[in-house]
């Protein structure tokens, strides 16, 4: 519809020039008034259209423009406004087009089909088909249907679409692979966990529709503004013609009004952004919580995955009778492949992660929350508490050093003796000093750490950050009513990632979910969701937000300060109805591209990924350490 009337107000202006200078200035006033009836009809329309819906726009200034012109004989200029209003209309759409593009090509890479492991043949089958625990096939070049864990030796990811990682990533046998990625190496097979509908790029399609739905408060204020506009627009109008008694220059001052970049550039400018903060893994589901996320004065943060990797690492590993710490370390992962527990599954990802091999263990008994017994390698293997193994092993509790806050024991018996100990933390992400100092900087003024644990563990943790509080011990309702106190001074962003978070997050005028590893109730409460598992992604967020709030803003103000320039020019009798329409031409196409710059908002410190060789995720062991 919008080519067409673009078409048509085009071939109306070159045609009726074409007659004017061929000697038939009255036949080329009828083409013109040809080319504007369509474009004045459609527009007509669309505010009859809007004022229903009790909205008024600046389309108004627009149709009095042509109106006036059509009125006082002036076609040419009617025809130079409607090819300016429908010419405008149309760049405002490509302007969107081209900020969305980041996120049209995550949608465009959603897969409609996945090949199924089925009685020893392969089969293409349906997305919706797919069940936990098939076995899936995934070529070189295929996106990742759904969430899965890698069935072959290893996989080779690229999540660039995804994360805005650049290296793709090697998955190991067991790991984890997210729907989305994209296969860079040779094929693999995979083992869904999820369905479809509820894997992570599903999630993250629903969240770009709802993304590219939203209206930001901001452009809510503009076409409230627009309606002080236009009484200052037909004000001036009126006092030129009632001072001068000249109704041509009340027709310039109503072109020049017309359209106004005021309803241009705040929508490009906010797409935009939140097309660049998708580029750098940070899905914001609309161009509210964009705007939102760039007034933010107070960030609140929950400690267990986010400040801190949210699942137990390797510190040190002790060995007591000279048996290899590597050694020590297989044989409790071995013997730990048999259960499901957090602890014991951190110590099987640590091994593997080493590159060591893991027998299958054998004659397993599990006594739940104190250990595990069994064969590895047809040794005797003890792992779990230091009491449960010291028992087992009929030895006397040997002291070991006073463990820091948080820290978990695990000892490790092998051959009715004990072999040493692992002592393993949930230690804090790295670069966690780096990104709060940047947040600093960019305006966060107060940063608080709010978290379940213990006093002690969450001083340890955050020892040296700077915080402004730590609130400890806290109950989700407890998370909530900090929130809702610290939104009195301003603001406030609140960061989790479990379901206790949830309410606290839906509290908060910003909240954000840690989604690659988060709760899926966290990621539905949350306006913004970080595609990677690393909090440092808020910076460049913030600062993408911020930057596209700064471009809407001076480009609103930029473009209303010329355009009452051209009017007041207009008034005096400095512009014909033409020559306005021209000038407010050029104010809106550059307006429009002053808008765009917010695709090219590059943040300072741009993430990149320090290890690709293991994983995803960067491995914290500091073994080795007898």
């Amino acid at each position: 519809m919008k080519t067409a009337l673009l078409l048509a107000a085009v071939g109306g202006l070159l045609g009726g020039l074409a007659l004017y200078f061929s000697g038939r200035p009255d036949l080329a006033s009828t083409v013109w008034l040809v080319g504007v009836l369509p474009v004045l009809g459609a527009l007509l329309v669309e505010i009859l259209r809007s004022l229903w819906c009790g909205e008024i726009g600046l389309d108004i200034v627009a149709a009095l423009s042509m109106s006036a012109a059509l009125l006082f004989g002036e076609t040419l200029a009617a025809a130079v406004v409607a090819l300016m209003y429908s010419g405008g209309t149309f760049l405002e759409s490509f302007a969107e087009g081209r900020a969305r593009r980041e996120m049209r090509d995550l949608l465009a890479r959603v897969p409609r089909t996945a090949t199924r492991h089925q009685n020893g043949s392969l089969e293409e089958v349906p997305l919706d088909d797919i069940m936990p625990g098939d076995r899936l096939l995934i070529r070189q070049g295929d996106v990742v249907p759904v969430d899965g864990t890698v069935a072959s030796a290893s996989a080779f990811l690229d999540t660039s679409a995804l994360t805005g990682e650049s290296l793709p990533i090697r998955a190991q046998n067991g790991g984890d692979a997210m729907s989305g990625s994209t296969n860079a190496g040779e094929a693999f097979d995979l083992v869904a966990t999820r369905p479809a509908k509820d894997s992570t790029y599903a999630g993250i399609v629903r969240l770009v529709e709802e993304a590219q739905r939203s209206k930001a408060p901001m452009s809510r204020l503009a076409d409230r503004w627009s309606l002080g506009f236009l009484l200052v627009t037909v004000a001036i109008a009126f006092a030129a013609w009632w001072f001068t008694g000249d109704p041509i220059r009340a027709v310039a001052v109503l072109v020049v009004a017309t359209p106004c970049p005021l309803i241009l550039a705040v929508p490009v400018a906010l797409v935009a952004g939140l097309s660049r903060a998708a580029h750098f893994g940070v899905l914001i589901k609309g161009a509210g919580p964009l705007e939102a996320m760039a007034r933010t004065q107070t960030l609140i943060l929950d400690k267990t995955g986010t400040l801190t990797d949210g699942r137990p690492q390797i510190v040190t590993i002790d060995s007591h009778d000279g048996t290899d710490p590597d050694e020590v370390l297989r044989l409790a992962a071995g013997l730990d492949q048999a259960t499901k527990h957090p602890v014991a599954q951190a110590i099987v990802a640590a091994a593997r992660e080493r590159g060591l091999s893991l027998p299958v263990p054998t004659n397993v008994a599990e006594a739940p929350g104190e250990g595990l017994t069994g064969q590895v390698d047809a040794r005797s293997v003890v792992v779990g508490g230091h009491g449960f193994v010291t028992g087992r092993v009929g030895e006397a509790a040997v002291e070991h050093p006073a463990l820091a806050a948080g820290s978990v024991l695990v000892a490790v018996g092998v051959d009715g003796r004990l072999a040493g100990h692992l002592v393993m933390a949930d230690p804090l992400r790295e670069g966690t000093h780096d990104m709060l100092a940047r947040l600093r900087r960019q305006g966060i003024g107060r940063i608080l750490l709010a978290t379940g644990d213990r006093q002690e563990v969450a001083e340890r943790v955050t020892e040296g950050l700077g915080l402004n509080g730590i609130r400890a011990g806290l109950t989700p309702d407890q998370k909530v009513l900090l929130v809702l106190t610290e939104r009195k001074r301003g603001p406030v962003m609140m960061v989790g990632d479990g379901v206790n978070d949830a309410p606290a997050l839906a509290a908060a005028d910003v909240g954000v979910a840690m989604g690659a590893r988060g709760a899926a109730a966290s990621a539905e409460a949350a306006d913004v969701v970080l595609l990677v598992d690393r909090v440092d992604r808020l910076a460049p967020g913030i600062e993408i937000a911020r930057g596209a709030r700064r471009i809407a803003l001076e480009s609103v103000v930029a473009g209303i300060g010329l355009s009452v320039m051209g009017m007041v020019a207009a008034a005096l009798g400095y512009l014909t109805p033409v020559q306005g329409a021209l000038i407010q031409e050029a104010i809106d196409v550059a307006v429009i591209l002053n808008a765009l710059r917010a695709l090219r908002i590059s943040p300072a410190e741009t993430w990149s990924p320090r290890s690709t060789a293991t994983g995803h995720q960067p491995t914290l062991l500091q073994g080795n350490q007898t």
